[in-house]
């Protein structure tokens, strides 16, 4: 019976091969837009996405811009080495690696907690507002951000204001020079940022849960949390992984301009990311060792390929939605 039945299933699948399509030129010739226009995507992302990983050749040479890579001189992994035994680099990748997992989590939290919140609000014009309102703040650049939470944070600034008169704080407090406060100022400021902009894609993922589901919850007697609970959660799931897994990628990625300008001699041992370690290292004009600086980025992208990788294959074992 076994036998017979492993035999049926893989008749199956060459049925369902076969009738998978096929790209013909009668195929090609009808959606030929289609093409040209991947075409362009691809053509763009060999051109300035892959070419210039040519360049990643000088973190294994003690690179002079003068001499070229043809003429300086090969060092091996004496540049990776260098790094790892630095203690401001070990220092740079704890501060990089807990804010990225600090916006990581919780911009993945408030997004979707904002996007079921906000999809119960009935009033059609009234959550057109706020979600208009919410989003807003993505098109503002980092320097602008920046600006307004300085602003907010320094002694003389609104947060102290309030604080004081509602008898919180006798006096003014330096929360920008609190090292204990600078990943949780840095968070703050993603979240306000980016939620509106996260959820739009939960929203719209909301919309294409099947009603019939929700009125079955109703007919059941759920109340709006539990059918929160049951079908909705549930139903967001695919694009929670999908997501998920996407950014995962990002979690080196913490920030450039919002610690490096937030940043000051007070909190520069907990603001200080790989990006900032690199411009420092390589573009500096103290410093101007690209080697060093090619070498910290090599880092920080085989790490975020690595993570990239593995959540996969963990979504994978667990039987959830996947990249690839």
């Amino acid at each position: 019976m076994e036998i017979s039945t492993s035999k049926k299933l893989k008749k199956k699948e060459k049925d369902i091969d076969l009738n998978k399509p096929k790209l013909t030129v009668k195929e090609f010739k009808r959606q030929w837009i289609l093409v040209v226009i991947a075409a362009i995507y691809i053509v763009y992302g060999i051109i300035f996405y892959y070419l210039p990983l040519a360049g990643w050749i000088i973190a294994f040479q003690n690179f002079i811009y003068a001499k070229g890579i043809t003429r300086s001189k090969w060092v091996g992994l004496g540049k990776f080495k260098f790094l790892f035994s630095d203690k401001k680099f070990l220092m740079v990748i704890r501060n990089t690696f807990a804010m990225g997992v600090l916006n990581l989590v919780f911009s993945t939290v408030v997004a979707i907690a904002f996007a079921i919140l906000l999809n119960e609000v009935k009033n059609k014009y009234f959550k057109k507002s706020i979600q208009t309102i919410s989003y807003l703040p993505h098109f503002l650049s980092w320097i602008i951000v920046v600006a307004i939470v300085h602003d907010a944070l320094t002694s003389t600034g609104i947060i102290n204001e309030l604080l004081i008169k509602f008898g919180i704080l006798k006096t003014s407090y330096a929360f920008l020079g609190d090292p204990k406060l600078f990943w949780g100022i840095v968070t703050c400021s993603h979240l306000w940022k980016e939620t509106g902009w996260n959820a739009i894609i939960y929203l719209a993922a909301i919309t294409s849960i099947d009603p019939c589901l929700y009125e079955s919850a109703s007919i059941d007697g759920a109340g709006r949390f539990q059918k929160m609970r049951y079908v909705t959660l549930p139903g967001l799931r695919p694009t929670i992984m999908i997501l998920l897994l996407m950014n995962m990628g990002n979690v080196l990625n913490a920030g450039f301009e919002l610690q490096y300008l937030l940043g000051n001699g007070l909190v520069q041992n907990v603001a200080r990311t790989i990006d900032i370690y690199v411009l420092d290292w390589a573009l500096d004009a103290r410093n101007l060792d690209y080697s060093l600086g090619t070498a910290a980025g090599i880092f920080k992208t085989v790490v975020s390929m690595t993570f990239i990788v593995v959540s996969n294959y963990i979504a994978k074992k667990k039987g959830d939605e996947r990249l690839f």
